[in-house]
Protein backbone atom coordinates (compact mmCIF):
# COMPACT_ATOMS: atom_id res chain seq x y z
CA UNK A 1 0.00 0.00 0.00
CA UNK A 2 1.60 3.31 -1.10
CA UNK A 3 1.27 6.74 0.29
CA UNK A 4 1.84 10.24 -1.05
CA UNK A 5 4.27 12.74 0.94
CA UNK A 6 3.24 16.31 0.44
CA UNK A 7 6.06 18.77 0.68
CA UNK A 8 5.26 22.14 2.15
CA UNK A 9 7.33 25.15 1.22
CA UNK A 10 7.97 26.90 4.01
CA UNK A 11 6.26 30.24 4.51
CA UNK A 12 8.80 32.18 4.51
CA UNK A 13 10.66 31.31 1.52
CA UNK A 14 7.29 32.14 -0.73
CA UNK A 15 6.91 35.92 1.42
CA UNK A 16 10.90 36.45 0.37
CA UNK A 17 9.62 35.80 -3.18
CA UNK A 18 6.54 38.10 -2.90
CA UNK A 19 8.84 40.94 -1.18
CA UNK A 20 11.28 40.45 -3.54
CA UNK A 21 8.84 40.74 -7.24
CA UNK A 22 7.47 44.15 -4.74
CA UNK A 23 11.29 45.85 -5.09
CA UNK A 24 11.70 45.12 -8.27
CA UNK A 25 8.19 46.77 -9.45
CA UNK A 26 9.21 49.40 -7.19
CA UNK A 27 12.73 50.10 -8.63
CA UNK A 28 11.32 49.74 -11.96
CA UNK A 29 7.82 52.40 -11.13
CA UNK A 30 10.47 55.27 -9.54
CA UNK A 31 13.77 54.32 -12.58
CA UNK A 32 10.27 55.19 -15.16
CA UNK A 33 9.49 57.97 -13.00
CA UNK A 34 13.29 59.31 -13.12
CA UNK A 35 13.95 59.21 -16.72
CA UNK A 36 10.42 60.65 -17.89
CA UNK A 37 11.40 63.47 -15.45
CA UNK A 38 14.79 63.65 -17.23
CA UNK A 39 14.50 62.56 -20.55
CA UNK A 40 10.98 63.33 -21.26
CA UNK A 41 11.19 67.03 -19.37
CA UNK A 42 14.29 68.04 -18.26
CA UNK A 43 16.25 67.46 -21.61
CA UNK A 44 14.12 68.75 -23.90
CA UNK A 45 13.84 71.78 -21.67
CA UNK A 46 17.35 72.45 -21.33
CA UNK A 47 17.95 71.74 -25.35
CA UNK A 48 15.48 74.31 -25.94
CA UNK A 49 16.67 76.60 -23.34
CA UNK A 50 19.69 76.42 -25.00
CA UNK A 51 18.75 76.78 -28.45
CA UNK A 52 17.05 79.84 -27.56
CA UNK A 53 20.20 81.25 -25.96
CA UNK A 54 22.86 80.41 -28.72
CA UNK A 55 21.18 79.65 -31.87
CA UNK A 56 17.77 81.95 -31.90
CA UNK A 57 17.47 81.90 -35.50
CA UNK A 58 17.91 78.78 -36.24
CA UNK A 59 15.88 77.12 -33.38
CA UNK A 60 13.03 79.16 -34.69
CA UNK A 61 13.38 77.93 -38.75
CA UNK A 62 15.03 80.81 -39.96
CA UNK A 63 12.36 83.25 -40.69
CA UNK A 64 12.35 85.85 -42.65
CA UNK A 65 10.71 89.04 -42.18
CA UNK A 66 10.01 92.05 -43.74
CA UNK A 67 7.94 94.97 -43.02
CA UNK A 68 6.99 93.28 -39.87
CA UNK A 69 5.49 90.29 -41.95
CA UNK A 70 6.86 87.09 -41.83
CA UNK A 71 7.43 86.29 -45.87
CA UNK A 72 9.40 82.85 -45.64
CA UNK A 73 12.38 80.69 -44.29
CA UNK A 74 15.63 80.73 -45.46
CA UNK A 75 15.78 77.06 -45.27
CA UNK A 76 12.29 76.03 -47.15
CA UNK A 77 11.88 77.02 -50.45
CA UNK A 78 8.99 78.76 -52.01
CA UNK A 79 8.06 78.64 -55.82
CA UNK A 80 8.62 81.92 -57.93
CA UNK A 81 7.08 82.77 -61.47
CA UNK A 82 7.18 85.95 -62.18
CA UNK A 83 10.28 86.65 -65.00
CA UNK A 84 10.95 89.29 -62.48
CA UNK A 85 12.54 86.97 -60.01
CA UNK A 86 14.69 84.01 -59.77
CA UNK A 87 13.41 81.26 -59.98
CA UNK A 88 13.50 78.19 -57.18
CA UNK A 89 13.96 74.30 -58.81
CA UNK A 90 11.32 72.48 -59.23
CA UNK A 91 9.66 70.66 -56.17
CA UNK A 92 7.73 67.59 -55.98
CA UNK A 93 6.69 68.24 -52.77
CA UNK A 94 2.64 68.33 -52.68
CA UNK A 95 1.81 71.00 -54.38
CA UNK A 96 5.25 72.38 -54.65
CA UNK A 97 7.23 73.24 -51.18
CA UNK A 98 4.37 71.58 -49.11
CA UNK A 99 6.82 70.92 -46.26
CA UNK A 100 3.94 68.35 -45.02
CA UNK A 101 4.79 66.66 -47.78
CA UNK A 102 8.48 66.68 -48.48
CA UNK A 103 10.04 64.38 -50.86
CA UNK A 104 11.51 64.23 -54.36
CA UNK A 105 9.44 62.32 -57.36
CA UNK A 106 11.49 58.75 -57.24
CA UNK A 107 11.44 58.79 -60.92
CA UNK A 108 14.33 56.88 -62.64
CA UNK A 109 16.10 59.07 -65.22
CA UNK A 110 14.70 56.94 -67.99
CA UNK A 111 10.95 57.21 -66.80
CA UNK A 112 9.23 58.68 -69.74
CA UNK A 113 6.82 60.68 -66.87
CA UNK A 114 10.31 62.35 -65.88
CA UNK A 115 11.21 63.13 -69.27
CA UNK A 116 8.42 64.31 -70.43
CA UNK A 117 7.89 67.06 -67.42
CA UNK A 118 12.01 67.72 -67.94
CA UNK A 119 11.15 68.40 -71.55
CA UNK A 120 7.92 70.37 -70.64
CA UNK A 121 9.66 72.40 -68.01
CA UNK A 122 12.81 73.35 -70.76
CA UNK A 123 9.92 74.65 -73.28
CA UNK A 124 7.89 76.93 -70.30
CA UNK A 125 12.13 78.34 -69.86
CA UNK A 126 12.22 79.15 -73.43
CA UNK A 127 8.69 80.29 -74.05
CA UNK A 128 9.26 83.14 -70.91
CA UNK A 129 12.88 83.40 -71.79
CA UNK A 130 13.08 83.75 -75.22
CA UNK A 131 16.44 85.63 -75.39
CA UNK A 132 17.70 82.92 -73.50
CA UNK A 133 21.77 81.83 -73.94
CA UNK A 134 22.93 78.55 -73.80
CA UNK A 135 21.04 75.21 -72.84
CA UNK A 136 18.67 75.21 -69.08
CA UNK A 137 21.13 74.59 -66.59
CA UNK A 138 20.12 70.76 -65.15
CA UNK A 139 18.95 72.67 -61.79
CA UNK A 140 16.29 74.64 -62.92
CA UNK A 141 14.61 71.38 -64.29
CA UNK A 142 15.32 69.00 -61.80
CA UNK A 143 13.74 68.45 -58.26
CA UNK A 144 16.13 68.30 -55.39
CA UNK A 145 15.64 65.42 -53.00
CA UNK A 146 13.61 66.50 -50.36
CA UNK A 147 11.52 69.07 -52.76
CA UNK A 148 12.07 71.92 -50.43
CA UNK A 149 15.55 73.07 -51.33
CA UNK A 150 15.99 76.76 -50.92
CA UNK A 151 19.11 77.35 -52.81
CA UNK A 152 20.04 77.25 -56.19
CA UNK A 153 23.76 76.61 -58.17
CA UNK A 154 25.10 79.99 -58.84
CA UNK A 155 25.16 78.90 -62.75
CA UNK A 156 21.25 78.50 -62.31
CA UNK A 157 21.21 82.02 -60.72
CA UNK A 158 23.35 83.63 -63.46
CA UNK A 159 21.51 82.05 -66.32
CA UNK A 160 18.70 84.03 -65.29
CA UNK A 161 20.27 87.40 -65.36
CA UNK A 162 19.13 88.26 -68.60
CA UNK A 163 15.60 87.64 -68.01
CA UNK A 164 15.48 89.40 -64.73
CA UNK A 165 17.19 92.16 -65.66
CA UNK A 166 14.93 93.03 -68.97
CA UNK A 167 11.91 92.34 -67.02
CA UNK A 168 13.12 94.81 -64.31
CA UNK A 169 14.75 97.27 -66.69
CA UNK A 170 17.87 96.69 -64.78
CA UNK A 171 21.75 96.73 -66.19
CA UNK A 172 22.74 92.65 -66.57
CA UNK A 173 25.79 93.81 -65.01
CA UNK A 174 24.47 95.20 -61.61
CA UNK A 175 21.83 92.14 -61.62
CA UNK A 176 25.28 89.88 -62.25
CA UNK A 177 26.94 91.18 -59.17
CA UNK A 178 23.98 90.58 -57.19
CA UNK A 179 24.19 86.95 -57.79
CA UNK A 180 27.94 87.08 -57.21
CA UNK A 181 27.94 88.67 -54.02
CA UNK A 182 25.20 85.78 -52.76
CA UNK A 183 27.45 83.46 -53.54
CA UNK A 184 27.74 81.30 -50.11
CA UNK A 185 30.34 78.63 -50.37
CA UNK A 186 31.30 75.06 -49.87
CA UNK A 187 30.52 74.54 -46.00
CA UNK A 188 34.02 74.50 -43.98
CA UNK A 189 35.62 74.97 -47.07
CA UNK A 190 35.02 71.71 -49.06
CA UNK A 191 31.81 70.01 -47.87
CA UNK A 192 28.87 70.27 -50.86
CA UNK A 193 28.97 72.86 -53.49
CA UNK A 194 28.53 76.50 -53.89
CA UNK A 195 24.69 77.66 -53.42
CA UNK A 196 22.59 81.30 -53.70
CA UNK A 197 19.45 81.35 -51.60
CA UNK A 198 16.72 82.13 -53.96
CA UNK A 199 14.10 83.89 -50.96
CA UNK A 200 16.89 85.86 -49.99
CA UNK A 201 18.64 86.94 -53.66
CA UNK A 202 15.14 87.75 -54.56
CA UNK A 203 14.87 90.17 -51.47
CA UNK A 204 18.28 91.84 -52.24
CA UNK A 205 16.95 92.21 -55.91
CA UNK A 206 13.86 94.49 -54.94
CA UNK A 207 16.05 96.52 -52.82
CA UNK A 208 18.80 97.19 -55.66
CA UNK A 209 15.32 97.63 -58.33
CA UNK A 210 14.60 100.35 -55.16
CA UNK A 211 17.92 101.79 -55.30
CA UNK A 212 17.93 102.17 -58.97
CA UNK A 213 14.64 104.64 -59.04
Amino acid sequence: MSSSVTIERPATSVRTRETSTMQILNVAVRFTIVTTLLLGIGYPLVVTALAQLFMRNKANGQIIMRNGEVIGSAIIGQSFTSTGYFHSRPSAAGNGYDATSSGGSNLGPTNKKLVDRIDGDVASWHKQDAGARGNVPIGLVTTSASGLDPDISPADALYQVPMIAAARHLREDSVRALVQSHIQGRQFGFLGEPTVNVLELNLALDQLQAGSH
